[in-house]
């Protein structure tokens, strides 16, 4: 069954639209979460008919959504198989990745050097969890992580770079290489993290730019090695 078809019939508890029909906002929303999450794998099909069924919409509000969704490209159209989640190939997800390290890096900078006490509180606020020492698991550490690049951007101040930086959608990336969140990993992030932000506070731009460069560069490595071996281990034939 196809990984669309079979999402659309499960229940959606608190995430469930109104009755009178979900706004194409809230359909995009759900459907980026769906993605980001990795419960729409790559390759999924957006199926038209089966969203107007989800959402209770008509078609009109479901192809907007899948419109505005391909502008951020999180998914694609393909011949002969309509909208999909867009895959991305070994060499996007290196480019994506040293695109993403240089603008974050500037990004770390000029937040350890934002002079505003308030913006810097409110980032000492909103990246306190990075701090707590439970184990994490993969999709509670996406969301720490989102919010922990977010905070780090709301800081810089540049909102012409954090919107740029937001296209990139790292966590699309992380969520198509299947099994690379391991709990070394996520130690290892956490500890980078942690790292990042020590710098910011400590108002030392230059350190921060080069950890937040050697975080994403290491993350990179992580991702495209698991994706070869995903792709190694895939059976003959089967598309990357």
């Amino acid at each position: 069954m196809d990984r669309a078809i079979r999402h659309a019939k499960e229940p959606r508890g608190a995430h469930e639209p109104p009755a009178h029909g979900a706004t194409v906002a809230f359909i995009v929303e759900r459907l980026r979460e769906d993605i980001l999450a990795g419960q729409l794998a790559r390759g999924s099909r957006l199926v038209e008919c089966d969203l107007t069924a989800r959402f209770a919409v008509s078609r009109g509000p479901v192809r907007e959504a899948l419109r505005r969704l391909a502008a951020e490209g999180l998914i694609e159209h393909a011949p002969h198989r309509g909208a999909v989640v867009r895959r991305l190939s070994g060499r996007a997800i290196g480019e994506l990745f040293q695109i993403r390290a240089e603008m974050e890096a500037l990004a770390a900078r000029l937040a350890a050097g934002c002079a505003d006490e308030a913006a810097r509180a409110l980032f000492s606020e909103r990246i306190r969890p990075i701090f707590d020492d439970r184990p994490r698991r993969g999709p509670d550490y996406l969301s720490e992580n989102a919010a922990f690049h977010d905070a780090m951007m709301a800081l810089a101040g540049n909102q012409q770079l954090r919107e740029l930086a937001t296209r990139l959608h790292l966590p699309l990336i992380m969520a198509q290489v299947g099994g690379v969140l391991t709990a070394e990993a996520l130690e290892a992030s956490v500890r980078e993290h942690r790292a990042i932000a020590d710098a910011i506070l400590r108002r030392d731009p230059e350190t921060a730019a080069a950890r937040m460069r050697a975080h994403l560069q290491r993350a990179a490595a992580l991702a495209l090695a698991r994706r070869d071996d995903n792709e190694n281990d895939a059976p003959s034939g089967t598309a990357p």
